[in-house]
This record gives C-alpha cells, structure tokens and sequence, in this order.
C-alpha cells in the first residue's frame, strides 16, 4: 500500500523543495518505495484567508505553482481562518492566489499532467464561496477546527465537500474506533503526525482563533500557550515523545495494515533545517540519509536555518 505525505511549507520552504525534489526524482533509491508526496501546503504572508499558523512564505506564487506542476504534486492553499466574515470573501490577493491555482491545476503544458490543487478550509462560509466561485478544487476539512469528539469527527468524514479530514492529534491512538472505520472512510482520514502541542492543552482552540485575528489583521494580544514547556519551543525529540505523535514504525506496522495512507506533517512556522529533518525521517533510507542531508546542505542557493 502506498502511504502519502502531506508536507508543510509551500511558499515558506520554496527553496528547500526547489533542491529536494529533484533528489526525490533523480535518486528514488534513496527514498522508500511505498512512500509519495501527497501535497505540499501552505500560504504566503499577508494572506488574511490563511490560518494555523501566521504565514511568512515569501516565495512568488507563480514560481510555486510551476515548481509544483513540474513535479507533478498538488499545492495545498492553507485558508483554515476561522473568523471570516462576509466582507473578506472579496480580498483581492486571496481571488488572485485562488485563481492562479486553479489554473494552474487545469492546465497541461508539453507532456506534464495536470493535478488537482486543494484547499485546507476551516470555514463553511469560505468554503462555500471557494466551491462556488472556483469549482475545481478539492477540499481538506482542517485540524484546527480542534475536532476531539469522535462521533463529531465521524460526522465530518461523512461530509461530501471533503476529500480529506484531518483530525485533532488526539484521536490518533483511539485504534479500537479508528479500526471500525469504513474504508471510505479510512481514505479521506489524514493524520497529524509529528505535533509538539501539549496533548493535554484545553486552549488549542483559541490559539488558532489567535492566529485567525493576526491574519486578518486585527489588534489581538499575542496568545499565551498553557504548555508546561511552552518556553522550549517546538523540538521534534519532544514531539516523538507526545501521546499523538506517529512515528514511521507506527505508519508502517499500525496504521497501514488497518488501511490508513494520509499523513500531515507539521512544520510551517519552523526552520527549514528542521524540516529537511522530517523529510530524512519519514521518507529517506536511513542508509542515504547522509547522501541527502549533504547534497542539501551544499546546495549555495539554499540558505538553511
């Protein structure tokens, strides 16, 4: 079975993909063979649709979407903003990133194949003006709508407008319940692997909501995490170690075998050294490892951090 990862940092980690997936193409022996990219998602800074995190991708979104068209791989634009309001259905630089993708998506220059792009929604409003207006693409019910109740999360898989749903991290150990799933089901479940979120963090909700307001450009107070280690920052030898969190064993020898294939790696707000880390991990031979760490790390464009 294969197993698709949906990878963080489309206009924030240009750069790091830019030099990555020609590694990915040219040297496939390096990387396991049950194992594709799924997606690479993300939204540029400034984007006041955009939510999770507070975008920085600075990346020119015409350039993503070529990038992403030649590899063959579909751009995922991140707008889980969960306050929108009637009066920003209108903002003129989210129309424009929308329609660029969609087309983007449609089109078939030479011999490469057109994609379907998706967009990451948390918003029913949004996402009924995204369906109306620009019909081509698919949908992903996003993780911060912090959906922990898994009668409420089965009733969301149900839904028809979503292809994927991606779950809190809470839910990724309840096996007895997720084992029960249909198999129609199971396909559109995509899973947050590698948070570093507290799993006993009652605020999670309104840290998004914090970021929503930010993107908008409200005047907000800056969200105070309740973590015990909030001042540690993310650390991914912290988040192997959460209760959520879904090693490569795990995806390999639970999660597979049970019929699950989508995994969301998190990362957006991070450097993109750590997330070369993530890409080791997850889908590199622990043998090549070190081929592609150099071959990254000698890129002189890159300038990792």
């Amino acid at each position: 079975m294969k197993i698709y990862y949906h990878l963080p940092g489309l206009f924030e980690f240009y750069d790091l993909y830019k030099a990555f997936l020609p590694l990915f193409r040219e040297h496939r022996e390096y990387f396991y063979d049950w194992c594709e990219i799924g997606s690479i998602y993300g939204a540029p800074s400034d984007c006041i649709w955009g939510g999770g995190r507070v975008g920085f991708g600075d990346a020119e979104p015409r350039k993503v979407a070529e990038l992403m068209q030649e590899y063959g791989i579909s751009a995922r634009l991140t707008f889980s903003n969960s306050l929108i309001r009637e009066e920003h259905l209108a903002d003129a630089r989210c129309n424009k990133l929308s329609q660029l993708f969609e087309s983007s998506a449609d089109s078939n220059a030479g011999e490469m194949r057109a994609i379907q792009n998706g967009v990451i929604v948390h918003s029913d409003l949004l996402l009924n003006y995204i369906k109306s207006k620009y019909p081509n693409y698919y949908f992903v019910s996003s993780t911060t709508k912090v959906i922990t109740d898994f009668e409420q999360f089965k009733a969301e898989l149900d839904r028809e407008e979503f292809r994927y749903v991606v779950p809190d991290f809470r839910l990724n150990k309840q096996f007895d319940k997720l084992n029960a799933l249909t198999n129609a089901q199971k396909q559109k479940v995509e899973f947050l692997c590698n948070e570093c979120c507290w799993f006993g963090c009652y605020d999670r909700k309104k840290c998004y909501e914090n970021v929503s307001q930010k993107s908008l450009g409200e005047n907000c107070e800056d969200h105070v995490c309740v973590s015990p280690k909030a001042q540690r920052g993310y650390r991914f030898s912290d988040a192997m170690k959460n209760l959520g969190f879904i090693g490569i064993e795990d995806i390999q020898n639970i999660y597979a075998p049970a019929g699950f294939q989508h995994f969301k790696i998190e990362g957006r707000s991070l450097g993109s050294a750590l997330i070369l880390e993530f890409l080791l991990y997850y889908m590199t031979k622990p043998e090549h490892q070190l081929k592609v760490r150099e071959e990254i790390y000698l890129d002189s464009t890159l300038d990792l951090f």
